[in-house]
């Protein structure tokens, strides 16, 4: 398998690519290239980071190569992780954030478009995530959107880290939580139909508690990261992106997880645009779990955060970083 990492020479990327090369993302038996994209000033990071591979000796790692090129860098991949994104910068408005990031990932779908293996699978990490999804989306016409899907697996093992913290149990234990909306502090994690060592977990902590603490925590975790440790989500964003792909390739069973992926419509989420659902790997391919009873508490935070999505989508469109009639 072809694997592609942009922003390869970042922090994510480092914490990443060596459990890629380890068999962690496709599972054990599963050879990969690894190719890792990088702008010039990156570059001398992620070659650093090459030879590190390289002297791992990982029995999976086929070859590494380094590049500026995005056309070269997807030309054959079979699964492309967007990493690199331009950061927030401090006093950004959001609408700069979003131009200046629609300005990348425009271009990476193009050049996901020009080469891409039949099969590829895109997962984006950069923020604004579900907008830079939707971006590259738009400009990779000849690939299907279900292929395009963005990160809302770390906010989701968040929600799941914290109901277990709260009610004393395992990790392994909780199950059916859901992320819905936009990777933002609009987010919405829905507790109503998870469960928690076999009990509904709405059964065992309060609304107040859910309104209060629960909800604004998972919202806003990496906030409390950077606030601790001087600096953002590293380790457990690679690991969620790892969980994504895991799941994607070799399926969730019966459970399901959180991702961002195009909507069909699905409880009330305009068609096209990128948005969290709950959702089970099928056949390689990710179904939004159906039917699923949203209560006036859910539905009034489900819809705050898709009308932010679709503020940004507007704002995309405005900017002219959308292609005509998307």
């Amino acid at each position: 398998m072809n694997v592609t990492v942009t922003g390869a020479g970042g922090q994510i990327g480092y914490a990443l690519l060596f459990r890629i090369a380890s068999g962690d993302l496709l599972g054990p038996t599963t050879p990969v290239n690894l190719t890792l994209l990088e702008i010039p000033s990156g570059r001398a990071a992620a070659e650093g980071t090459a030879l590190e591979l390289q002297d791992c000796a990982f029995p999976l790692l086929r070859t590494v190569t380094v590049t500026e090129d995005p056309v070269r860098a997807f030309d054959g991949v079979n699964i492309a992780l967007l990493v690199g994104s331009k950061p927030r910068a401090v006093g950004m408005e959001r609408v700069a954030l979003l131009e200046s990031n629609g300005r990348i990932f425009g271009p990476a779908g193009g050049a996901l478009n020009a080469g891409a293996a039949p099969d590829v699978r895109v997962l984006v990490v950069g923020n604004p995530v579900n907008t830079n999804t939707l971006v590259a989306s738009a400009f990779a016409p000849d690939i299907p959107a279900d292929r395009f899907t963005a990160m809302t697996r770390l906010d989701h093992n968040r929600g799941v880290a914290q109901l277990a913290v709260r009610l004393q149990l395992h990790v392994a234990e909780i199950d059916g939580l859901t992320i819905w909306g936009n990777h933002s502090a609009s987010q919405y994690p829905d507790v109503f139909h998870a469960t928690a060592g076999g009990r509904p977990v709405s059964e065992l902590v309060g609304r107040e508690w859910l309104a209060d603490e629960f909800i604004p925590r998972v919202a806003n975790r990496g906030y409390e990261i950077i606030q601790a440790r001087g600096a953002s989500s590293v380790a457990s964003a690679a690991s969620a992106v790892v969980d994504h792909v895991y799941d994607w390739v070799n399926g969730t069973g019966e459970r399901w997880t959180s991702a961002g992926i195009v909507s069909d419509g699905s409880y009330g989420v305009p068609a096209g645009l990128v948005s969290s659902f709950p959702v089970r790997s099928v056949d390689g391919r990710w179904e939004i779990v159906p039917d699923l009873a949203i209560n006036a508490f859910s539905r009034a935070r489900i819809d705050a955060s898709v009308a932010e999505l679709l503020d940004e989508r507007d704002a995309i469109r405005a900017l002219g970083l959308l292609p005509a009639g998307r």
